[in-house]
């Protein structure tokens, strides 16, 4: 059990199940109000249709952050054949549109097969990536196209567990700054008909999972006495990291 003294500062981390439609910056504010503490920061972000593992560093954890950002990430998403969007998931508007045909599964496994390892991803327009501080998607929203430098990234293994054309849904296990948006998009090209993400939820993030992960709702309306013990202790943390 996680000892926190209710009265003084809290630290460690707080892993939320988060729900769609939510900002990760918003279940930041939520986790403030809750736990009445200002220095709350979030390690990676989501995209708001995206779902699940974000984890929040609180207090003296936010040192760590960009130790816990670095780790390795799983992924679980559906993506959908014959339509690619300017976003490169589903809350894009639709760019081109393609016959899907009688795809067999060994076609498909090839084109996943085909990212595998080591690769470089062109990160998408519609993403929070800065260039002379001004996030990319500030610029996509105005129309405005810019060279985005490609960065190296490694996927060490991936599941197929449902195709249901148009409709492949897979698990993915990557690297940090992996766009799982991307990967669909390159997929469905690989494939010759498109594809777009149409729904992801963060499953894994180094050594932490769901298991112990807080709800939005819980976040919204437990007691901090109750959500305090809920936080992942700075003592366990090293330990489940083998520092």
């Amino acid at each position: 059990m996680n000892s926190h003294d209710i009265s003084e500062e809290p630290s460690g981390v707080l892993v939320i199940d988060k729900a769609g439609d939510f900002t990760s910056h918003d279940v930041v504010a939520v986790c403030r109000r809750a736990l009445k503490t200002k220095k709350i920061g979030h390690c990676g972000t989501l995209d708001p249709m995206a779902t699940g593992l974000l984890m929040l560093v609180v207090g003296r954890a936010t040192k760590i952050q960009d130790l816990l950002m670095s780790e390795d990430k799983e992924y679980r998403g559906t993506l959908t054949l014959g339509k690619t969007t300017t976003s490169q998931d589903k809350e894009g508007e639709v760019v081109t549109e393609s016959p899907v045909g009688d795809l067999t599964e060994q076609e498909i496994r090839a084109a996943f097969d085909a990212f595998l390892g080591d690769f470089e991803q062109i990160p998408p327009m519609v993403s929070a990536i800065k260039i002379n501080g001004v996030p990319l998607y500030k610029m996509a929203r105005k129309g405005q196209e810019v060279e985005r430098k490609p960065r190296a990234v490694h996927v060490f293994g991936y599941e197929i567990h449902r195709i249901e054309l148009p409709e492949v849904e897979f698990t993915v296990r990557c690297t940090k700054g992996f766009y799982v948006r991307t990967y669909a998009h390159e997929i469905g090209q690989k494939l010759g008909c498109g594809a777009h993400l149409s729904a992801l939820r963060r499953t894994r993030s180094g050594k932490f999972t769901l298991d112990r992960a807080v709800t939005i709702p819980e976040l919204k309306t437990l007691p901090r006495e109750e959500l305090l013990p809920r936080m992942i202790s700075l003592a366990e943390i090293s330990l489940m990291r083998g520092v």
